[in-house]
């Protein structure tokens, strides 16, 4: 019996360029560290969010930190199921650390997801589920059918679902006080989310 074919073999080469790009490297106080993690192509789901924090960066390993604690409960997926790239690819708005300002990390540096989310996506065609974690992800991909706000927008999560995009706020420690004053998070969203990733298998 023949040995299956690697799906999309130019995938491979994408993520080179990808790790090996210094578009922003005069605007990045640590210098360009990409992170992407993407794996062979045939990941159903692909989870798209901000920009690398600071232990994301020193590691190069998506969230891996307190915010990807939180979204892996979310997810109710394991740290080892969520690294398999068979099933999952991660890609943020912004490839490096971009850096902090007075609230916080700065945002992602806009010339990435116009350099590579297009090329990205086309690579990985059996997603069937994307995961837009917070306001930048989802101005990009949602549009003008995005809510007025940021809880708006997740509310109607129904909506974008049909459209094979399920809207998430940041699971940011800093967004703590956000969820809590918003138990039907938890009670509403939560379970639909792992329902629409159990579906997918």
């Amino acid at each position: 019996m023949p040995k299956p074919s690697r799906p999309r073999p130019s995938l491979d080469r994408l993520v080179a360029e990808i790790r090996a790009c210094t578009l922003c490297a005069s605007d990045l106080p640590l210098g360009p560290r990409p992170v992407v993690h993407l794996g062979r192509g045939t990941a159903r789901v692909l989870v798209i969010g901000q920009a690398p924090g600071t232990k994301v960066h020193a590691t190069g390993v998506p969230w891996n930190d307190a915010s990807g604690e939180r979204l892996r409960v979310w997810m109710q997926m394991e740290r080892d199921a969520f690294y398999d790239t068979a099933r999952l690819a991660i890609m943020p708005m912004g490839f490096c650390y971009p850096g902090r300002g007075k609230g916080g990390d700065l945002p992602p540096r806009p010339e990435c997801a116009p350099r590579w989310h297009d090329r990205v996506r086309a690579r990985l065609p059996h997603v069937g589920l994307t995961l837009l974690i917070g306001q930048y992800a989802q101005a990009r991909y949602l549009g003008d059918a995005r809510g007025r706000t940021l809880e708006e927008t997740v509310r109607n999560w129904r909506r974008h679902l049909a459209q094979g995009f399920f809207p998430l706020p940041h699971p940011s420690p800093r967004n703590t006080l956000w969820l809590r004053k918003r138990p039907w998070f938890d009670a509403e969203v939560v379970p639909a989310l792992r329902e629409a990733l159990a579906e997918l298998g």
